[in-house]
C-alpha cells in the first residue's frame, strides 16, 4: 500500500463533500491492489478556483469505470490497472488483461513502479546539483514503494469528449534494469495541452521479473519468460486501443516514443507481430536497439540465479514462494542489469513474442508501414560521466592513453573528432568517443528502414547546451525529453532559466506533434525536414536557429565503420 500525500486527500475530500452539498451522490473508487485509496469522488466535480483540482467526468473503460483530476486544464487518470498482479501462479508468465470492475476505479494517483534494480540516478549526487539532477530522474518519494504488482498506465488528455485526437504513448527509460512512467521528467500534461494529444506513460516488468529467462530450467510453462516486460507493454497498447476513444483519442492514429532503455522497447516493438497494428509511428530517442541476446547465454546466466536463490530447476512452487525483495537483492549481488550481462538483463530473441532482432540484418517486415523518428543528443554520457574523478581533470596524455588499446582505427577515430569539435577539451573528447556509438547506432537503423522502401525515417539530434551546473553537461543524454514532453518548466534544474528552453520545446514537441497526426515532424516552428537517405543523409539539428545537416559526421561515421564489429551473436 502507498500512502497518498495529505493534501491530495484532502482535495478529494472536499470535492465529494461540495458535491454532495450540491446533491450529487458520491461514488466509490474500486479496489486496486497495490495502489492506496483516495476520499469518495463525485462524478463531474465540484470545487472550483485557481489552482484547485476538480474531479473528471467517469470514463467508461472495456474493464469499468475510471475518474481522476482535472489540473490546469488537462484531464489526469493515473494508476489505472492494464493488467493483472503478476504475482504467484503469473509470476514470469505473459500478462493477462485486467480482472473487470463496477465501481467508480480511483485513478487520481500513479500506480506502483516495477520491482527496480537501480535507483536510476544518472548523476553525482554529492554537489547540490546533482541533488537537484536526481529529484529530475528519480520518481518521487510518495511513490517511490515498488511492487511486483506494477501493471499500470496513466493518461493525460486535454477532455474525454469523443474527439480523435493523436495518441502518444511513453515508454521510460532506464534500460530494462530501473525507470516508471511516473519519474518527473516524464509527466505528459504539459504534452497533452501543448499539442492538443492524448498522453500515455506505463510501467512495466523490469529486470528479472521481465526477462528472465527460465525456459531450459524451469520448462515449457516459462518459453517466453525471458520477454514478459516487453509483452506486458503489448497488452497496454491493446488497452490503448481498446480505451483510446473513451479519452478522447484515435486508436487508428498511436505513436509509441521513448528514449534510452525506452527506446530501445520501441525498437524492439517494432519486431513483434504481437504489436502489429497497435501503433502507427516510432519515435526511437537515444536508444537504437538493432539486436538481443540469444536463449543460450541467457539460460545460463538463469541458472546461476536460481543456485543463488537455491532454487532446483523445476521447482516452480519454490520460484513462486520467493518474496520479491529477496529476488531483486539476489539480482543485483550477480551483476544482472542493463545489457543482457546477467540473469533477465534484457530480452531476448525466444522464437515467440520476439521472433527475431529488431533492426538486423534490416527492418522489420512487420513494421514496414511505421514511419520512425530517431535521433541522439550531441554529448550523450556527459550525464553519466560526470560524477567520474577524471571529468573535467583529464590531461592530453590521459586521453592518448585510453585511446592507445583502440589501436590505429580507435586513433583515426579520435582524430575525426577533434576535427568536428576543436574547441573540445580532452574530458570532452572522451565522452564523444563514447557518445558517438548512439549516432552510429541510430543512423544505421535509419539506413535499414530507409532501404525498406516502405515508410519513412527521420533523423534528427540535438546540440542545445543546458546552461545548468556551469554548462558542465552540454547536451547530454535525455537533454531532449523536456521538450518533447512540453514539461521543462517542471524541471528547470535540468534545462536552466529563461525563454530558451521553451523555444527549445516548442519547435521539438511541435515536430513530435506534427509527426504524431501526420506521420511527417514539419511545422511552422523549423526548417522543411526530408526524410533520411543513404546518400545525402539529411539530419534535423535542433538548436535555437534548427537547421538541416547532410551528412552532420561524416569523419566520425567513417571512422566507426572502419573500427572491428562485434562477433555474431550465437
Amino acid at each position: 500500500m502507498r500512502g497518498d500525500k495529505l493534501d491530495r486527500r484532502e482535495i478529494m475530500g472536499l470535492a465529494a463533500l461540495g458535491a454532495a452539498a450540491l446533491g450529487g451522490a458520491p461514488a466509490h473508487a474500486a479496489p486496486k491492489a497495490g495502489k492506496a485509496k483516495a476520499a469518495p469522488m463525485a462524478p463531474g466535480g465540484a470545487m472550483h478556483g485557481p489552482g484547485v483540482p476538480e474531479v473528471t467526468k467517469v470514463v467508461r473503460t472495456k474493464a469499468g469505470p475510471v475518474q481522476g483530476l482535472v489540473i490546469g486544464g488537462v484531464n489526469h487518470f493515473k494508476g489505472i490497472r492494464y493488467g493483472k498482479a503478476p504475482i504467484g501462479k503469473l509470476r514470469f508468465m505473459p500478462p493477462q488483461p485486467a480482472e473487470p470492475w463496477t465501481a467508480i476505479y480511483d485513478a487520481t494517483d500513479f500506480g506502483a513502479p516495477a520491482m527496480q534494480l537501480a535507483s536510476g540516478t544518472t548523476v553525482d549526487t554529492t554537489n547540490d546539483f546533482g541533488m537537484q539532477m536526481h529529484r529530475v530522474f528519480t520518481t518521487p518519494s510518495d511513490i517511490k514503494i515498488q511492487n511486483e504488482d506494477c501493471l499500470f498506465l496513466n493518461v493525460w488528455t486535454p477532455a474525454p469528449d469523443g474527439k480523435k485526437r493523436p495518441v502518444m504513448v511513453w515508454i521510460h527509460g532506464g534500460g530494462f534494469a530501473y525507470g516508471s512512467g511516473s519519474q518527473p521528467i516524464y509527466q505528459g500534461d504539459g504534452l497533452a495541452k501543448f499539442g492538443d494529444v492524448v498522453v500515455v506513460s506505463v510501467n512495466h516488468r523490469l529486470n528479472v521479473f521481465g526477462y528472465l529467462n527460465l525456459a531450459e530450467a524451469m520448462g515449457p510453462d516459462y518459453a517466453s519468460s525471458g520477454t514478459v516486460g516487453m509483452q506486458d507493454l503489448v497488452l497496454a497498447l491493446q488497452w490503448v486501443r481498446d480505451n483510446a476513444a473513451a479519452f478522447g483519442g484515435d486508436p487508428g492514429n498511436v505513436m509509441i516514443m521513448g528514449q534510452s532503455g525506452g527506446g530501445q522497447k520501441v525498437s524492439i516493438l517494432c519486431a513483434m507481430p504481437s504489436a502489429k497494428g497497435l501503433f502507427h509511428k516510432a519515435a526511437i530517442q537515444s536508444g537504437p536497439n538493432l539486436a538481443l541476446a540469444r536463449p543460450g547465454p541467457t539460460a545460463a546466466a538463469a541458472r546461476r540465479f536460481l543456485d543463488a536463490l537455491g532454487v532446483k530447476p523445476g521447482d516452480r512452487a519454490a520460484l513462486e514462494a520467493i518474496p520479491a525483495p529477496v529476488l531483486i537483492a539476489t539480482a543485483a549481488k550477480l551483476g544482472s542489469g542493463p545489457g543482457g550481462g546477467g540473469a533477465g538483463g534484457a530480452p531476448i530473441v525466444d522464437g515467440i513474442a520476439i521472433p527475431r532482432d529488431p533492426f538486423t540484418p534490416d527492418a522489420p517486415a512487420v513494421s514496414a508501414d511505421v514511419p520512425i523518428l530517431i535521433g541522439w543528443a550531441k554529448d550523450e554520457w556527459t550525464i553519466f560521466t560526470a560524477g567520474e574523478p577524471w571529468f573535467g581533470k583529464m590531461t592530453e596524455a590521459d586521453l592518448e592513453a585510453r585511446v592507445k588499446p583502440m589501436g590505429e582505427n580507435g586513433q583515426k577515430l579520435l582524430a575525426a573528432i577533434r576535427k568536428a569539435y576543436p574547441s573540445y577539451s580532452p574530458t570532452y573528447l572522451w565522452v564523444q568517443m563514447i557518445s558517438v556509438r548512439v549516432m552510429q547506432g541510430s543512423e544505421t537503423l535509419a539506413e535499414r528502414k530507409a532501404a525498406q522502401g516502405r515508410a519513412p525515417a527521420y533523423v534528427y539530434t540535438i546540440s542545445w547546451e543546458t546552461p545548468a551546473s556551469g554548462g558542465i553537461f552540454k547536451t547530454p543524454h535525455t537533454m531532449e525529453i523536456p521538450f518533447m514532453l512540453y514539461n521543462f518548466d517542471r524541471v528547470r534544474a535540468f534545462v536552466g532559466p529563461g525563454p530558451e528552453p521553451k523555444h527549445m520545446a516548442d519547435q521539438i514537441a511541435g515536430a513530435w506533434v506534427a509527426f504524431a497526426r501526420t506521420g511527417k515532424p514539419d511545422h511552422a516552428g523549423i526548417p522543411h525536414w526530408p526524410a533520411f537517405n543513404a546518400t545525402s543523409r539529411p539530419v534535423m539539428d535542433f538548436n535555437l536557429k534548427s537547421k538541416v545537416v547532410d551528412d552532420p559526421l561524416p569523419g566520425v561515421r567513417q571512422a566507426l565503420a572502419s573500427m572491428t564489429a562485434p562477433p555474431p551473436r550465437r
